[in-house]
């Protein structure tokens, strides 16, 4: 299997899943898909206004130790299954989506 994420030259892509309206918001580690390996991501708030997207971005730089402005949905934006991207050094973040 592959990974989650792919090193750019200014930051890293993650596949993600999330679920909003969850009970216990969080990263909830990896999780095959048809597409391949997905960070899921289970977030409090509903799928509407972006809601959802927002907090999804803020809980992956929380975890990842950047600033919100540094996480957006580049794919997916309607969709459960995402493609957000992380401005930033790769050579720093490849290892911190590696412990997730």
């Amino acid at each position: 299997m592959t990974a989650f994420w792919r090193a750019t030259p200014d930051g890293v892509t993650v596949a993600v899943k999330v679920q909003p309206k969850a009970r216990r918001p969080g990263l909830q580690g990896a999780a095959p898909t048809a597409d391949g390996l997905r960070l899921r991501i289970a977030v409090s708030e509903p799928p509407e206004d972006g809601r959802a997207n927002r907090a999804a971005c803020a809980a992956l730089a929380d975890a990842l130790h950047v600033g919100t402005s540094a996480v957006r949905v580049t794919a997916g934006a309607a969709a459960r299954e995402k493609l957000l991207f992380v401005s930033g050094d790769p050579a720093v973040l490849g290892p911190r989506l590696a412990a997730l």
